[in-house]
């Protein structure tokens, strides 16, 4: 699938990115070679293969998860620069 100098144009007005004539012949020759490529893919059987989340068989390695003792809450807001009650008081970055 070939895509347009003109085609990367109009993409290009929508999304307001300003290309030169070079940018706009380099990436449209990007585009079509990715798009070429993504057709190659489609011809292929992948009838038989089951999914993968890797190509390499990586494995996380995950430790047993077991509850302890958690930490008082006057001890967490100790170095507190300002706490109100058992939380923390911090700057309103929301207006």
């Amino acid at each position: 699938m070939a895509i347009t100098k003109e085609t990367v144009e109009y993409v290009a007005h929508l999304s307001r990115i300003k290309l030169d004539a070079q940018e706009l012949e380099k990436i449209s020759c990007q585009l079509s070679s990715i798009l070429d490529f993504i057709d190659k893919l489609r011809s292929l059987d992948t009838d038989n293969i089951a999914p993968a989340s890797h190509i390499l068989p990586i494995n996380n390695i995950l430790r047993q998860d077991h509850p302890g003792v958690s930490l008082p809450a006057g001890k967490a807001l100790e170095n507190a620069p300002e706490k109100r009650d058992n939380f923390y008081v911090v700057p309103k970055v929301i207006e």
